[in-house]
């Protein structure tokens, strides 16, 4: 139940950010428990997702796939239109999906009795934080914090490029015009989705990727198989560069000089978007002042509980080093909602949970678990079984047949990891993840009866190829 403190400074919740875990802790704990809860905002409501990451950015790709699709209609019999792209109506199109959003938003932060308190939040000890706004300065103090902070876009510091004032993902998003030429730093997930997007708006981009190959994460099998994709639809890719010296302005003319492969290298854009990782958003905002230790990486240092090195703070989401996926912060949601409930914890709750992902490029590519070279660099045993996208006999009537899925299967005939690099791969995932969670043998999805014809379908036939133990 709440406390019987009367002062109007004083919460039994504060969240500091109101991204994915920190507003459904928010939404969930006060009316249960009866909390006084505020959050603490600084500008985006409901956090990055649904205000200029996830839900804006795939609404933008699907635009450019519509663009796609109505450039290659003639492959499907379909007589040739003319197709104009319009930047003004593809952004006014992801901005009304964002207000509609918020105002989803607004009604769940008042239905659930959470404040919204507007404003820059800092520690100014363990339980006090102070928020400088519109109206002013205001100390609050709580029983319990959530931190939920975030991250932000790096843009590295090469000599030049802070000047040359890129692009990040957001300002990608307010773009009212089509770039001549993008340059993108990053063959990561962040940069390939937004350089498919924009080659198929009409822009000419090349990709800067420092390492040997794109997705330097992925087996090489499922990087060159995408990267090949990517070229066939004009994208151009420069790996083992380092930029050294960035001049003019993006949004006009950029170059851009360093070596490729160890020979001097130069090219020249309109227009440059940084996509080479994250920082977590935990400076300047008095953590020290609070106690709350950080990991070498700046990160918030946490338990397995989301339990931070301050009695009764948490820290979740991107500042807290979870996987930069907002799948990931519901379930730190789900660790921090359970903790305040007094649920029993379930052991290494944080460390050992499943982190899917899916890469929202044509065609998407899906992951869970160990792949491949993780699986030889520790030499764990496994068998493997691949079989190409049109063997998902649904890809044939798309007329969408690139790419190929993968399982790694244990001596146990669990199953160790999964990848598919093909249409709708990122529908395929729960399927396998549920017979990993439940430990079930590979045999139980090779003997399921699957709707013909369906992509599902395909994962019969991927798991029925499993070779004989040896």
């Amino acid at each position: 139940m709440t406390t019987a403190n009367s002062d109007p400074n004083h919460y039994d919740l504060l969240v500091l950010g109101s991204g994915e875990a920190g507003k459904f802790i928010a939404w969930t704990i006060a009316p249960k428990l009866h909390y006084r809860t505020a959050v603490i905002e600084r500008r985006y409501l409901g956090g990055s997702c649904p205000n200029i990451a996830c839900l804006p950015s795939k609404n933008f790709i699907h635009s450019a796939n519509i663009v796609y699709d109505a450039k290659i209609a003639h492959t499907r019999g379909i007589l040739d239109a003319a197709v104009e792209v319009e930047m003004m109506a593809v952004m006014e199109r992801k901005r009304e999906m964002v207000r509609g959003l918020m105002e989803m938003h607004e009604g769940k932060f008042r239905d659930f009795g959470v404040e919204v308190i507007w404003g820059e939040g800092r520690f100014v000890g363990n339980t006090n934080i102070e928020v400088i706004g519109e109206g002013g300065k205001r100390v609050l103090t709580a029983d319990r914090i959530v931190v939920c902070t975030g991250s932000r876009a790096k843009i590295d510091d090469i000599p030049g490029l802070k000047e040359a004032k890129p692009l990040t993902h957001v300002e990608i998003m307010e773009l009212d015009v089509v770039p001549t030429h993008l340059i993108v730093l990053g063959g990561g997930y962040i940069g390939l989705e937004f350089t498919q997007a924009m080659r198929r708006l009409g822009a000419n981009v090349t990709v800067i990727e420092k390492n040997a190959s794109v997705l330097k994460k992925e087996d090489k099998d499922i990087s060159d198989a995408l990267l090949g994709i990517l070229e066939k639809e004009g994208v151009n890719f420069r790996t083992e560069t380092i930029i050294k010296e960035v001049s003019g302005q993006s949004g006009t003319m950029v170059t851009l000089r360093g070596t490729a492969a160890g020979m001097p290298f130069e090219v020249t854009g309109s227009h440059i978007l940084c996509a080479t990782g994250r920082f977590p958003n935990t400076e300047d905002i008095g953590l020290e002042e609070a106690g709350i230790k950080l990991t070498g990486k700046g990160f918030v240092e946490t338990d397995e509980d989301l339990r931070t090195s301050s009695q009764d703070i948490f820290a979740v989401g991107d500042c807290a080093g979870s996987p930069n996926f907002t799948h990931v912060a519901f379930d730190d949601f789900r660790i921090v909602r359970d903790v305040l409930l007094g649920k029993t914890a379930i052991d290494k709750r944080k460390s050992s949970r499943q982190v899917p992902f899916t890469l929202f490029t044509t065609p998407e590519l899906a992951h869970v678990g160990l792949r491949e070279h993780e699986a030889l660099s520790i030499g764990i045993k496994f068998r493997i079984s691949k079989l190409p996208m049109n063997g998902f006999l649904k890809t044939r009537t798309l007329g969408e047949t690139s790419g190929f899925a993968k399982v790694l299967i244990a001596d146990d005939d669990t199953i160790l990891g999964f990848t598919a690099l093909g249409v709708g791969a990122g529908e395929l995932l729960p399927v396998v993840q549920l017979a990993m969670k439940r430990g079930l043998p590979y045999t139980d999805i090779a003997e399921m009866v699957i709707t013909h014809p369906t992509l599902s379908e395909g994962l019969v036939f991927l798991f029925s190829g499993v070779p004989a133990k040896g």
